[in-house]
């Protein structure tokens, strides 16, 4: 049976998404505890087809719900990767507020965590070609939903980690802007046209969050 259009953008999608992972995330060990996880299987991948942060949170609510009920041996953590919406990083940045106060209504804080990256990233206080950004970019707005638990011992089994982010910024500085590039990181997926400007003269921005 051929594949349908929606398939093969799912499919370059999340081939971009491990090339990140294997590239960056666990060739740059900018996250000590991505590699077990990922050689065991346990990273759940969900490729969001959402336009609009109105349609992506219920999808969101479905994959925290799952991510709870499920055996952490199974499935450990969730990539919700969404390549239609929230392009934008301050619309990505505001949508994390609400992202917050869903975990909350589902009484999952505590129980999980939402941490996120952007192709924009942006740290408060840095320019936008500042290649420590680098640590919080994917290819694609992406929430990674993690277990409490989880994080708890990927900590105790990792005395320093509190130094992770100070260490990752200095390996991205060693690299440079011409290493990054080199390791071919990007979306394969055309981005969808932007929407409509809307009708307002100003539009409120989120704080950047660190």
């Amino acid at each position: 049976m051929a594949l349908s259009d929606s398939d093969h953008v799912q499919a370059a999608v999340l081939r971009d998404l491990r090339h990140w992972l294997e590239k960056a995330v666990i060739g740059l060990n900018l996250c000590p505890f991505a590699k077990a996880v990922h050689v065991r299987g346990q990273i759940h991948y969900v490729v969001s087809r959402a336009t609009s942060a109105d349609m992506l949170q219920p999808e969101l609510a479905h994959e925290l719900r799952a991510l709870a009920d499920v055996d952490p041996a199974v499935r450990d953590t969730t990539l919700l990767v969404v390549p239609d919406a929230l392009l934008s990083f301050f619309d990505f940045n505001d949508f994390l507020y609400q992202a917050d106060r869903l975990l909350h209504a589902l009484d999952l804080d505590g129980v999980l965590q939402i941490a996120s990256f952007h192709p924009q990233f942006q740290f408060a206080g840095t320019a936008a070609n500042d290649i420590g950004n680098a640590t919080n970019r994917a290819p694609y707005p992406t929430l990674h939903l993690l277990r409490e638990a989880s994080v708890d011992k990927a900590v105790q089994a990792f005395p320093q980690a509190d130094s992770i982010f100070e260490a990752n910024i200095a390996t991205l500085e060693l690299l440079g802007q011409t290493g990054w590039d080199a390791l071919g990181i990007g979306r394969s997926v055309p981005s969808p046209p932007p929407l409509p400007a809307p009708p307002q003269t100003a539009r409120r921005r989120g704080t950047i969050r660190r």
